[in-house]
């Protein structure tokens, strides 16, 4: 028997399909947002003033490397999460502590 997993990114200010996923930081924090075009461009926008003024960040560590969670079904994985009373978002990302949940819950 065939698996074909589909990962389907939505846009997490209206819902609608998003194209890209965006990463940026703020005071120390790293961001990541899914969003279709125009909202990234008007994230791009709201940006770019601010990064042109700014200094880039010199680091002398290696980069960190963020390892993904094998891919899963979110209908199957937002199926098993409301038969196990674990509360999930209708859309967007499923939190990755439920994801490994429902991966071990296969084996």
């Amino acid at each position: 028997m065939a698996t074909r997993t589909v990962i389907e990114l939505i846009d997490d200010l209206d819902g609608s399909e998003a194209t890209e996923t965006l990463r940026f930081g703020l005071d120390g924090t790293d961001y990541e947002i899914d969003l279709a075009g125009q909202n990234a461009a008007a994230l791009r926008g709201v940006l770019t003033r601010y990064a042109q003024a700014a200094r880039k960040e010199k680091v002398g560590r290696a980069a960190a490397v963020r390892q993904l969670p094998p891919a899963a079904d979110t209908k199957a994985v937002r199926a098993w999460a409301g038969a196990n009373g674990i509360e999930v978002n209708p859309r967007g990302r499923i939190r990755e502590d439920v994801v490994q949940r429902y991966l071990a819950s296969l084996s």
